[in-house]
């Protein structure tokens, strides 16, 4: 159907999306008129991860998790830890896998290794939201659970679509200032509507994570403001405040001194229960 174009509604980017073309994430496309996701199950990384990876401390410590990866993003933040897939064109050798092929490999897992699911991570895993659909019943239908690690960066009626199918998510609060957000190509306010409609949910876990960057987002004034807004939240939200070293289109900065993170961490301690420091 030539010249025909479809809006995507899936993040706040609404981008229009020509037939035969992919959206700024790289994994939205269209195709006769209808939208769909070309990474579905294409797999850039498989691998078993502690649980405490992801990162969360709260949902089955000292448990282990398949983590599965795939390709794009709906953001470009500078430092971005995970370049290599998240940023870079759709890798042409990433095998694909069916749900039920995916499965097969948890419950392989869970049986050999003592795994407890399937963890999406890696690149931004809400650009296919389909996948995790369909393999997340799967999941919980053979007692497994279903992991998201996600910047959140989605409108809000897709992500509470997706919300009943996670057990726990880890949400990347990347800063707390409209301008940090808009230099990685986001909203903040988006990403806060989300930790607040996934605190909220029954039956999924929430932690959440901002990585420091030196002279970025590492002020005590702004970690104050985060915390106290989560906090207004939930206080028992589990923060993790993490190391930033040089990645992508910022290797010119130097890794983040440990110095600041301790003194973030007890910044945030003033407002929240569980504050974790990572990548020390």
């Amino acid at each position: 159907m030539e010249g025909v174009a479809c809006r995507c509604l899936l993040c706040p980017r609404r981008c229009l999306i020509s037939d035969g073309e992919a959206g700024f994430c790289r994994v939205r496309a269209a195709d006769g008129g209808k939208l769909y996701a070309a990474s579905y199950g294409a797999a850039a990384g498989l691998a078993i991860d502690p649980i405490e990876k992801k990162p969360l401390y709260q949902f089955r410590p000292g448990s282990v998790i398949l983590s599965y990866g795939s390709y794009g993003c709906n953001m470009r933040c500078p430092w971005c830890q995970n370049n290599s897939i998240s940023q870079n064109p759709p890798p042409t050798s990433a095998p694909r896998l069916e749900p039920t092929a995916l499965l097969r490999q948890a419950v392989s897992t869970a049986d050999s290794q003592n795994n407890i699911g399937i963890a999406f991570t890696y690149n931004e895993p809400l650009t296919s939201p389909e996948f995790i659909m369909d393999t997340a019943p799967l999941l919980r239908a053979a007692g497994l659970a279903t992991v998201i690690v996600t910047n959140a960066t989605v409108c809000e009626a897709p992500f509470k679509d997706i919300l009943p199918h996670a057990d726990a998510m880890n949400i990347d609060l990347k800063g707390f200032t409209d301008g940090f957000y808009n230099n990685c190509g986001a909203s903040l306010e988006t990403v806060k509507r989300n930790i607040a409609a996934a605190a909220q949910h029954p039956g999924c876990h929430i932690e959440v994570t901002t990585l420091i960057v030196p002279g970025e987002n590492d002020s005590e004034e702004t970690m104050e403001a985060e915390a106290a807004w989560l906090a207004g939240i939930d206080e028992c939200i589990p923060l993790h405040i993490t190391r930033f070293f040089p990645r992508w289109k910022a290797t010119d900065k130097e890794p983040t001194p440990r110095e600041p993170i301790e003194a973030l961490a007890k910044t945030a301690r003033r407002h929240l229960k569980s504050v974790y420091t990572g990548n020390i």
